[in-house]
């Protein structure tokens, strides 16, 4: 049988001895860990890192996020198809060894250039090793635990969200550099003990190479997109400069595009974008990180900036939110059962943009974190906890064992694309207030964009859940 355009999948071999499956996943999980906890500590240590290398201000200083997100994107797919070509495990272990060296690299920055280069070599080794990561955990586990494996997966990141906060303001209160120092020596032993205890199955090592070409183009659609709307405000969003990096972007992505449907080794396939609950999974993940994106920046920015609170203290502010999201992702497998997939990833986009809205109704100048941020940020995490592993796991289910890899980078991309997007956003509808007042109205338009792409992926993931009752009631398609 084969599945829209998808090749028949080839058997993937679970004969690793349980001990060994635990080594591999522990080896997994810290570098997927380390991985995400480097977007939450990094958010963290902005405002730090704005003190230090002084006369920045805040839009050029985004893209120590956004240069690390759009060359993640970019390369996720790549290294995706070319772990399904020469090797999981080879792929994983290099990546991991890159994204440690650049961690040491940003540790080192004497200025905002050498930090914006050293973040891009991370985010290549980070882009190797997480797709892999997913790949290498599903290869040493056995068909009938893949559902569990893959939720644990995703909650890995939810625990990196939950403790990032604090560890990042424990690490900036000694110095912002530490952020990244901190990956070293995790990075080292997972590499020392990966090496021993990840399966060795043999990639597919004919066939094309993937599209790198294809690669640079979507890295200047998005930069030139994330551009744009950094500096719309500034530039003047009718502005000859902003509409026509946005007419750029359009023609970049349908360039790629043309050039995905005729590379024998595309960056994105297209026949799994025609899965239709793959599809729609992706687009939920998309709009939904758009605003997570925006919702962590903004948290940030608000404590330090305008409450006046510490990093340590912005840490322990915004970690409720996010250590609700391993049990609830965790727990919630009754709740796909009984509603779906795509209404439980709509209810938790629901429950999402409630806590934003709370913000925006409730938060004012003067501090009063108990019952204005708080209540917020515990429905912030409870949505995430919903959303963000039900979605993965669905784009995850809706693809065949030998597309793992290449599935699962093209979820992690969409959602990369996705905290672009949301980071520029928020720059540009912040933007540089003056006074406490001007402050609270920008925020409140950035909570308002936030709210607006919660709503977009709530409507996804309903899409999601007509897809998946169609795919339920109709046998597969077949060629």
């Amino acid at each position: 049988m084969e599945i829209v355009g998808i090749s028949n999948p080839v058997p993937v071999s679970a004969d690793v001895d349980r001990p060994h499956r635990r080594a591999a996943f522990l080896v997994v999980a810290a570098a997927v860990f380390v991985s995400n906890l480097d977007l939450f500590i990094v958010n963290v240590a902005l405002p730090a890192m704005q003190q230090h290398f002084h006369g920045s201000s805040l839009a050029t200083l985004s893209w120590v996020l956004n240069g690390y997100a759009i060359v993640f994107a970019a390369l996720l797919v790549a290294a995706g198809r070319l772990a399904d070509r020469i090797g999981h495990r080879r792929v994983f272990l290099a990546g991991l060894a890159v994204f440690t060296v650049a961690s040491a690299l940003c540790a080192l920055a004497p200025a905002v250039g050498w930090l914006d280069a050293a973040r891009v070599v991370q985010a290549a080794g980070a882009a190797a090793l997480m797709p892999t990561s997913l790949a290498l955990l599903l290869d040493a586990t056995p068909p009938t635990e893949r559902p569990a494996a893959i939720r644990a997966w995703a909650s890995i990141g939810g625990i990196a969200a939950g403790l990032g906060p604090v560890l990042g303001g424990l690490l900036v209160e000694a110095d912002w550099r530490w952020v990244f120092i901190a990956n070293v020596p995790v990075g080292a032993a997972a590499i020392a003990v990966g090496a021993r205890v990840l399966p060795r199955l043999r990639g597919k090592e004919d066939g094309p190479l993937p599209d790198l070409f294809g690669a640079g183009l979507l890295t200047g659609a998005i930069a030139v997109l994330a551009v744009a709307l950094v500096k719309g405000d500034d530039w003047g969003w009718g502005s000859a400069r902003v509409l026509g990096g946005l007419l750029a972007a359009v023609l970049l992505t349908g360039w790629f595009l043309l050039r995905s449907a005729r590379h024998p080794a595309p960056i994105v396939e297209l026949p799994l974008l025609r899965v239709p609950s793959f599809a729609a999974a992706n687009t939920a993940a998309l709009l939904f990180t758009v605003a997570f994106a925006g919702m962590l920046l903004t948290s940030v920015l608000w404590c330090q900036q305008v409450w006046g609170y510490s990093a340590l203290r912005t840490g322990l502010a915004i970690a409720p939110g996010p250590l609700l999201v391993p049990p609830v992702a965790l727990g919630s497998a009754a709740l796909v059962r009984r509603l779906g997939p795509g209404r439980l990833a709509a209810l938790g986009t629901l429950l999402f943009a409630a806590g934003i809205g709370w913000w925006a109704a409730t938060i004012e100048i003067r501090p009063g974190y108990a019952t204005e941020l708080l209540p917020g940020m515990l429905l912030t995490g409870l949505g995430v906890g919903l959303t963000l592993p039900t979605l993965i796991g669905s784009a995850a289910a809706a693809l065949p064992p030998t597309r793992f890899a290449t599935g699962s980078a093209v979820t992690t991309m969409a959602r990369q694309i996705g905290a672009v997007v949301g980071v520029a956003l928020t720059v540009s509808l912040i933007g540089t207030p003056h006074g406490p007042q001007a402050a609270l109205d920008a925020f409140r338009r950035g909570w308002t964009a936030v709210i607006v792409a919660a709503l977009l992926a709530a409507a996804a993931s309903l899409l999601l859940a007509t897809t998946q009752r169609r795919a339920a009631a109709a046998p597969v398609s077949t060629r």
